[in-house]
């Protein structure tokens, strides 16, 4: 029983091998090369990504018999020493287990003492941030004023849950999620280098299952290998993950496109005889809608022939943004599903009914404007011609997205004529001071959008009185404050607190809502 699992066997033994995070390792060669090392290190990250093994590979620089260097020969006697686990100057605690004051102080009772072989006496703390509060607090003294001969690595998942005065006498080095491209190149060399056979496509596959941690996807690599027989398949790691062919995807999108539930169902059904992982699918469905939202801003990212090209042309901006919000939160409701299949089935089925209408009602309303005469705009109850006017202008400012003076100076204006390619608006003399050509510029643009063709715009002064969609804010504003002040007045309950208090109506106070 000499097999040694992958991940330790490729863990790295010297800076050069360290895979994704050139940042750092261009920080401790050149403290290394320079001599400016600090003396203590904080290594952040999330699991996998090398922390531990940054520790381990620093205390073999500054004690490498041939001196302070950035690359160990990792064969002297005390490099073989740090390897093998044997160097009695590196000091390896796991804080989630010793969490206790005593146990720290029994560790810094022994910082007084010279290092035994090396020429420093590294303490590596792993998960630090599950120390105590009491522990934090003997450890302060000792990490600020060290004696020049011990070295602090700490190592945390979550930096977040460090007391501040701790973070503060750090340097703080953020290691990053390894990419899945470059996670991929380091499987397939290591498969090559054990005479593991493999599809490139099962290799990053299993890159984008770990990740971002390295060590995770040397784990999945050796479980792969295991059940493969030393021969990768994408087949067979789909199988292992719980996870589906992209064209499996694919085809959700396009019986949703169609709006069609029930080839939905029917594909959904097809997954489940595959035995699948339906909280993997919703993460990879997530992948998908995030590159056709891309696709739909930039649409030079994508090759015009590919799925996803075609998909930014089907959807709109607002279904993916809608579809992608429905899926995230229906993976954190997975779980409360009677069964997984019935839950991805109900978002699925929460995509298709609530399919944004936007452009629909927007092209409806504009096929309704441009097939309607422009003096026959007529409201549900009877009111006069320039009233049925000005509500239809009303109608349509408020589809107009206008902001600032642009809005203010299209709502103190009433419709007077629209024919095909233009539109006629009266604005009262006393409002003259606000008109100018470049906010009619704007609210052409804007027409312009919301009939989907150009507009011309023309603007004209009268002297009359007019009714404008902002004097018919107000009279609506004014109507709902008076119900709202009648509404208190005739309150029982308010006329009992009156008396009750000796108590006055402050009638400024009321506002309607």
């Amino acid at each position: 029983m000499n097999y040694q699992v992958l991940a330790r066997k490729w863990r790295p033994r010297s800076l050069k091998e360290i895979v994704g995070q050139e940042h750092i390792l261009r920080i401790l060669t050149h403290a290394l090369t320079q001599q400016g090392l600090h003396h203590a290190y904080l290594f952040t990250g999330i699991q996998g990504v090398g922390k531990t093994t940054f520790g381990r590979i620093l205390a073999k620089c500054v004690n490498c018999e041939s001196g302070i260097t950035a690359e160990s020969c990792g064969t002297c006697k005390n490099c073989t020493a740090i390897d093998t686990g044997r160097f009695l100057d590196l000091l390896e605690i796991d804080a989630a287990s010793r969490t206790k004051v005593e146990d720290t102080r029994e560790v810094l009772d022994n910082i007084q003492y010279q290092p035994t072989q090396g020429r420093y006496k590294v303490y590596l703390i792993d998960e630090v941030h599950m120390l105590s509060t009491h522990s934090f607090n003997a450890l302060l003294k000792t990490l600020e004023e060290p004696p020049p001969y011990v070295i602090f690595l700490l190592a945390t998942t979550d930096p977040k849950r460090l007391p501040a005065t701790i973070l503060s006498r750090c340097l703080q080095l953020n290691l990053k999620r390894i990419p899945t491209e470059q996670i991929t190149q380091h499987l397939q060399h290591i498969c090559t280098v054990e005479k593991i056979t493999f599809e490139i496509q099962a290799l990053s596959h299993l890159a984008r299952a770990a990740d971002g941690s390295l060590r995770d996807a040397l784990s999945l690599l050796d479980q792969a290998n295991a059940l493969c027989h030393g021969n990768i398949t994408i087949t067979e790691i789909q199988q292992m993950l719980g996870s589906i062919e992209q064209d499996m995807l694919y085809r959700l999108l396009q019986a949703l496109a169609k709006q069609d539930g029930k080839q939905l169902l029917s594909d959904i059904a097809k997954l489940a005889e595959f035995a699948i992982d339906f909280n993997q699918i919703l993460e990879d469905l997530l992948s998908l809608l995030h590159q056709i939202s891309i696709a739909q801003v930039v649409d030079n990212t994508v090759n015009s022939n590919t799925p996803i090209s075609q998909f930014a042309k089907d959807f709109t901006a607002e279904d993916i943004q809608l579809y992608y919000q429905i899926a995230l939160i229906g993976r954190r409701d997975l779980p409360l599903a009677p069964n997984p299949q019935f839950g991805f089935e109900m978002v699925m089925l929460r995509m298709l009914a609530f399919k944004p209408a936007i452009e629909k009602a927007r092209q409806k309303k504009v096929t309704n404007l441009q097939a309607t005469p422009p003096n026959t705009f007529l409201p549900t109850e009877k009111a006069t011609p320039e009233v049925s006017q000005v509500r239809a202008w009303a109608d349509i400012l408020a589809k107009l997205e206008l902001t600032g003076m642009a809005q203010a100076l299209a709502a103190n204006c009433t419709l007077l004529e629209l024919k095909d390619t233009q539109i006629v608006l009266s604005l009262s003399k006393q409002h003259e001071a606000m008109f100018n050509n470049k906010l009619l510029t704007r609210i052409e643009e804007a027409l312009a959008k919301f009939f989907n063709k150009p507009m011309k715009l023309d603007i004209q002064l009268t002297s009359t009185e007019i009714n404008t969609p902002s004097k018919l804010q107000h009279q609506k504003q004014a109507a709902l404050q008076a119900t709202a002040v009648e509404a208190i007045k005739n309150d029982s309950e308010i006329h009992k607190m009156m008396t009750l208090f000796e108590a006055k109506l402050d009638i400024d106070s009321i506002e309607a809502v």
